[in-house]
């Protein structure tokens, strides 16, 4: 009887408590002043949202910002507006979809053709509680673009990013990432499917990859670095 009163008023109670808890996730504030002059940053998914704003800080701060984004028509007006509002006009849009790997290698050939640098890797780009679906390779598409399209981006970056030290990967994760399970008979939610979780799913994976890209890349001098929960960024400075 009480769990079923629970179920009853929990929806009631979330929305009671939905602005403490906003509040609480994004009270976070960066105190650094650090300029980045010379430096070159990729941020993914850079047209709206978290990856719009980041990518206007590290313009603000001098750096050369690459906005990999799925609609490149999008990314390049968001380009301008970032020139605009911050006088840097060494801000990029490039095509980037994480749903085709095609796509991911030809942004990364193009980028290393184009740069002699990687200072600083944002991986944010990110789908949400979709409806089932799968990605250009047949992969279910919040672990097909939250994680494998990054970790793929990453590995295909990573030789630029080692020659560009001290340089950095973000991977923007969630504290949903709480309620994941890597279900490895089920990788691609052929045999059950729940949005909300595919997406915690996803989220783990995110803190796997960089836990293990950060230790493999210790022995190469390459410090983990600190984990911001509150809004969900894990990061790794080469």
């Amino acid at each position: 009887m009480i769990g079923v009163l629970l179920l009853l008023f929990l929806p009631f109670l979330l929305y009671i408590a939905a602005p403490q808890i906003r509040k609480m996730l994004s009270s976070g504030v960066c105190t650094s002043t650090v300029q980045l002059p010379g430096k070159v940053a990729v941020v993914t998914g850079a047209n709206t949202g978290i990856g719009k704003e980041t990518a206007k800080e590290l313009a603000k701060r001098g750096a050369r910002v690459y906005l990999a984004c799925r609609d490149v028509q999008k990314g390049e007006l968001v380009a301008r507006e970032i020139q605009t509002m911050t006088g840097n006009q060494e801000v990029l849009a490039r095509k980037l979809d994480l749903a085709d790997t095609k796509s991911i290698r030809t942004f990364a050939e193009g980028f290393l053709a184009e740069e002699k640098h990687l200072h600083i890797l944002i991986n944010n780009a990110g789908v949400m509680m979709c409806p089932y679906s799968k990605t250009a390779d047949g992969f279910e598409m919040h672990m097909g673009v939250n994680h494998l399209g990054h970790f793929l981006l990453t590995h295909l970056l990573l030789e630029k990013l080692k020659e560009s030290a001290p340089s950095r990967v973000v991977n923007v994760s969630s504290l949903a990432h709480h309620l994941g399970r890597i279900h490895f008979h089920n990788l691609q939610g052929e045999k059950f499917y729940n949005a909300g979780l595919a997406y915690c799913h996803s989220k783990l994976a995110n803190i796997l990859f960089t836990k293990e890209l950060a230790r493999r890349l210790k022995d190469e001098e390459i410090e983990s670095q600190h984990q911001e929960l509150a809004q969900g960024h894990i990061s790794s400075e080469l």
